[in-house]
């Protein structure tokens, strides 16, 4: 074998060994990649079941404190949550730092968790509306918010007609021909899907923005009615046609009308309920 021959000999093998090393770390990045994945994957799952579990605490902690299962006073362990439900202590605590933020609870040092008097609940969380009326309490949570719309509602209709847009006009008339068309023919889901969007673009257009705000409660209040069965299977017609009088009067800038038309929309919310949960 020539000197030229051995050259190309030792070329190949050392391009051949530069290969296989390039192979084998192709192979460990591979394997590398692959066992970050299984974490990522194993991680996601963790952070899923977490998650599962802290909702179904807080779906069984909130309404039994809006319902009067833990009167206020009442001082809930932590270590006795653990073993109830069989949670971590890090999910008790995410719960109750939820129940805190709407101050169902207050957490202590050496107490435990101390259940709230009612006055100090945060009434306006939508969370905690929806708890109180799927509880035994409904009737008056239901009128409380039904007095509630009637002293805001209405002022919010007459501000809407001096100061809404053309688009928030539009809006106003497109969800109340969208309830015409779903009140009849047991369509409440349907129903509720204008009738929600009607009473928000009102507190909207009124230019407030603490009554753009109460639109969550509305939502709420409308919401809960339909689930709880707090409306007849169709919509009474007078408060559909009602719904389409307000949006004209918004439209013509006639705040007074608009005011007026929707008082007796609040007014006949409430004698519904008279009803339906006396």
């Amino acid at each position: 074998m020539t000197s030229q021959d051995q050259g190309r000999g030792g070329g190949e093998d050392e391009t051949r060994g530069q290969g296989r090393g390039r192979d084998q770390d192709r192979g460990r990045g591979q394997d590398q990649g692959q066992g970050q994945g299984r974490l990522d994957r194993g991680q996601e799952r963790q952070e899923r079941e977490q998650q599962g579990l802290h909702a179904r605490l807080l779906a069984s902690l909130g309404p039994a404190i809006t319902g009067g299962a833990y009167p206020p006073g009442t001082v809930l362990r932590t270590d006795e949550l653990e073993r109830r439900f069989e949670v971590s202590r890090t999910v008790v605590r995410e719960v109750v730092r939820v129940l805190e933020s709407m101050h169902l609870v207050e957490s202590r040092r050496r107490v435990g968790v101390t259940v709230l008097p009612t006055e100090h609940w945060n009434v306006y969380d939508p969370q905690v509306i929806r708890w109180r009326l799927a509880g035994a309490d409904r009737p008056r949570q239901l009128r409380s918010l039904t007095v509630l719309r009637s002293a805001i509602e209405p002022v919010a209709a007459g501000l809407a007609a001096r100061l809404a847009t053309a688009d928030q006009c539009a809006e106003l008339t497109q969800h109340a021909l969208g309830m015409v068309a779903t009140s009849r023919g047991q369509q409440l889901e349907g129903y509720l899907v204008h009738d929600m969007a009607f009473h928000r673009v009102i507190l909207r257009a009124s230019g407030n923005e603490m009554f753009a705000r109460l639109g969550d409660v509305v939502a709420e209040v409308l919401t809960g009615r339909t689930e709880h069965h707090v409306m007849f299977a169709d919509p009474d017609p007078a408060a559909v046609t009602l719904h389409v009088q307000v949006a004209e009067a918004v439209r013509t800038g006639d705040a007074p009308r608009a005011e007026r038309l929707t008082r007796e929309i609040t007014t006949g919310a409430m004698a519904e309920l008279d009803i339906l949960a006396p």
